[in-house]
């Protein structure tokens, strides 16, 4: 199943939205009413920008996880290994076409 995901906001806005949150965050109750107030005010949902936020501090280590550049680079392996799975089966089954074919091909009077 795949997440259909648009880039709507520029990391620009990004970075000033949680920049936003961190510096404001003594001003509200908790950081989740800072996000909400913040969220209303760029125009995204709460949850994204609590996402942002929560990714901004995996990257400073200030939260566990992986961090972006970590993330892309997951990405990017496990592209590579579907695709290298995909190409072995189908040598798999080119391979076991060819050796096919020459059975074929020796039993025939």
């Amino acid at each position: 199943m795949t997440k259909k995901t648009s880039n709507r906001y520029s990391p620009e806005v990004r970075e000033r939205a949680v920049r936003m949150v961190v510096d404001h965050g003594g001003d509200h109750a908790s950081q989740w009413a800072a996000i909400g107030s913040i969220a209303a005010k760029i125009g995204c949902t709460s949850e994204t920008l609590r996402g942002w936020v929560r990714q901004a501090e995996r990257d400073q280590g200030l939260r566990p996880g992986p961090t972006g550049a970590e993330g892309e680079r997951i990405k990017a392996l496990e592209r590579e290994v579907r695709e290298l799975r995909q190409a072995n089966e189908i040598l798999r089954k080119a391979s076991a076409y060819f050796a096919q074919a020459e059975l074929d091909r020796r039993f025939r009077p």
